[in-house]
């Protein structure tokens, strides 16, 4: 038996050890900021591939930032999607209306009236734009921070924010933790705090869809943390061999709570470069450029209707606020990121793209602003009529048993009826609200 062959033990000795790379953020709290290490190309300068072309000619797009808004505000280069005015002030209400949302529901968090919540500021256009560029009936597989899909398809602040506080007139009825919305009239899936869990769904669904010789697509989204989860993987490879008529949306935001994007494949490529090895579309795009963010999903939302597959894309953006209510990013980034991100603000850069086509003043956009903090006032004290966390205003208890099966079996009827009888026992004066 021939003798295994081995490294000599002097040879051995000659090799440096080795090491383990631990990623690191660029800044840390107290640091100075410098983003002059990213790469951020002018707006207009990108070109615009056939919606029907082969994935490849998209490749060099996944290295390159997709941007359409200059630093004079005007939309410039083949990715304009040269909307009207009317739809770019409904798209910049949307999005303000947004803000003022999570403004409003941070502050009901501090004042104890909900568990949690987690705002999207600095992230709105992922999320609006993208839903003006889809159908209303395509179905969206969001995130956690998707809220302004649901506001810019109509949904009633009131129904959010009575899901929010899990309330009696929750339409979810206390099932799901607060901001995890489920509309199936609004073709909005429900979301699951479960990492990535959405991405295979709406594989599968939109697969499904083409089974069937449906018209309507899927488009989902994630952070980028997430897509170093394994089900975004796998709904990488469904998609691409059975061609399905999906958008991946992936939301780098710079951290995934307080791992910056290093720990998800960050430091060695773009996470629309993930598109180049199953070989689909991808396009990287300026995630605080509406118009970017628009013309990019409207590509690839049209790509798949016409049966040529999936795309990926990146919206490059940043998280201006901590990543939920429970996290403190003075802890772990400095202070200067958010107003040192070189790519600015979302609503700022719609709003001095209005004003330079004279079609929004200052003096509007403050109006608009004050009418909207009205707005989610009077929504608020409409869901509070149905109670707040703590209040004992809920769903009867019995319907913690329902909703699995037509009709309650026999041993679910006594274990509800069990349940009712020890609450009494233990809460005499405890009512079941109907």
């Amino acid at each position: 038996m021939a003798e295994r062959p081995s490294i000599d033990e002097h040879v051995r000795g000659n090799l440096p050890p080795l090491s383990l790379h631990v990623p690191e953020p660029p800044f840390r709290p107290g640091d100075p900021v410098d983003y002059s290490y990213l790469t951020i190309p002018p707006a207009g300068a990108q070109p615009r591939p056939d919606e029907a072309c082969d994935p490849a000619e998209t490749h060099p797009l996944c290295h390159d930032l997709i941007r359409v808004l200059d630093d004079e505000g005007r939309a410039v280069g083949p990715w304009d999607p040269r909307l009207d005015p009317e739809t770019l002030r409904r798209m910049l209400r949307t999005m303000a209306l947004t803000r003022a949302f999570d403004d409003r529901m941070y502050r009901g968090q501090r004042q104890g009236k909900t568990s949690f919540y987690m705002k999207c500021t600095g992230e709105e256009a992922t999320s609006v734009a993208s839903a003006f560029a889809l159908a209303d009936d395509d179905m969206v597989f969001p995130s956690y921070r998707q809220q302004g899909i649901l506001i810019a398809r109509g949904y009633p602040l009131t129904e959010m924010i009575n899901q929010i506080y899990s309330n009696r007139a929750d339409k979810l009825k206390g099932r799901q933790l607060p901001i995890m919305y489920s509309s199936r009239e609004h073709s909005f899936f429900t979301i699951s705090g479960n990492l990535a869990t959405q991405y295979p769904q709406a594989a599968g669904w939109s697969m499904a869809s083409a089974i069937k010789g449906d018209t309507r697509i899927a488009a989902t989204w994630i952070g980028e943390g997430s897509s170093a989860e394994g089900d975004a993987h796998a709904a990488f490879t469904f998609a691409t061999v059975f061609n399905a008529p999906c958008v991946f949306n992936i939301v780098n935001n710079q951290w995934a709570i307080s791992s910056f994007s290093g720990f998800a494949g960050g430091e060695r490529a773009t996470f629309a470069a993930k598109a180049v090895g199953y070989g689909i579309a991808g396009l990287r795009v300026d995630g605080n450029d509406a118009l970017a963010v628009y013309a990019a999903m409207r590509w690839a939302a049209n790509r798949a209707r016409a049966n040529k597959g999936p795309t990926l894309i990146e919206h490059f953006t940043y998280r201006a606020e901590g990543h939920s209510t429970s996290d403190d990013p003075s802890a772990y980034r400095s202070a200067q990121e958010r107003s040192e991100w070189p790519l600015g603000d979302p609503i700022t850069r719609l709003k001095n793209h209005l004003v330079a086509l004279g079609e929004w003043s200052d003096q509007q956009h403050d109006a608009m602003d004050k009418e909207h903090i009205e707005q989610v006032k009077a929504a608020t004290k409409e869901a509070e009529k149905n109670g707040i966390l703590g209040h004992g205003l809920h769903h009867p208890f019995h319907t913690m048993f329902e909703d699995v099966f037509e009709e309650l079996p026999w041993h679910l009827e006594e274990q509800a009826e069990q349940a009712i009888r020890e609450r009494r026992i233990k809460w005499p004066t405890w009512k079941e609200y109907d």
